[in-house]
This record gives structure tokens, sequence and C-alpha cells, in this order.
């Protein structure tokens, strides 16, 4: 059974950086996409970032130039760099990892941006 373990979320001012990181754990022998969503209280989940396999990357416009994600596929673990925070960007993070065709979830990690 597959599971995501994320860590590295809390609270930070502005204009300062946290860096996620989420685990898979299980059977797994070769991940295809890993990333992260966003969810604030009242709004839909986002898509923050993605990785494939082959190290592409893909973000949404409002991170682009502040996140960065990245993997190491011998620990089977995506990162989320994130620099520059804004109190927007205030949300639960959730890693996820498509693996043989199934889409797994990490639990979540809250961060907070706030003076």
């Amino acid at each position: 059974q597959v599971k995501l373990v994320e860590s590295g979320g809390g609270l930070v001012q502005p204009g300062g950086s946290l860096r996620l990181s989420c685990a898979a754990s299980g059977t797994i022998f070769s991940i295809n996409t890993m990333g992260w969503y966003r969810q604030a209280p009242g709004k839909q989940r986002e898509l923050v970032a993605t990785i494939t396999s082959g190290g592409t990357t893909n973000y949404a416009d409002s991170v682009k130039g502040r996140f960065t994600t990245s993997r190491d596929n011998a620990k089977n673990t995506v990162y989320l760099q994130m620099n520059s925070l804004k109190p927007e960007d205030t949300a639960v993070y959730l890693c996820y990892i498509n693996y043989r065709g199934r889409n797994y979830w990490g639990q979540g990690t809250q961060v907070t941006v706030s003076s």
C-alpha cells in the first residue's frame, strides 16, 4: 500500500521561505508524476507544481519564479522550495503522486504566511 508523508509546513513571515517534503513509502518501483496542490479556506484546491519522472516541471502562474519543485527518485521523495512567500500563499499543501494509473495523496501540511 502506498502512503505519502509530508513535512516542513509552519508559520513564516511574508518574504520568508519554507521547504516542504513528501516521502512515498510502500512497494514502489517507479513513480510517474509527483506534485503539489494547495487549498485555502473557502477556496477550491489548486495545482501548485508538478514534476514528471523525467524532471519536467510545471507551475501555477501565481508561484512561478518563487517556488521550485524537485524530486529524489531513489528516495521516492518530492520537494517544494517556497521563497518570497506571500500571505495569499497561506493554505494546506497536499502532495500527490501518480503511480500505475492511480493518484495517491498526502494528508496535507499547513503553511501560514503572516506577520
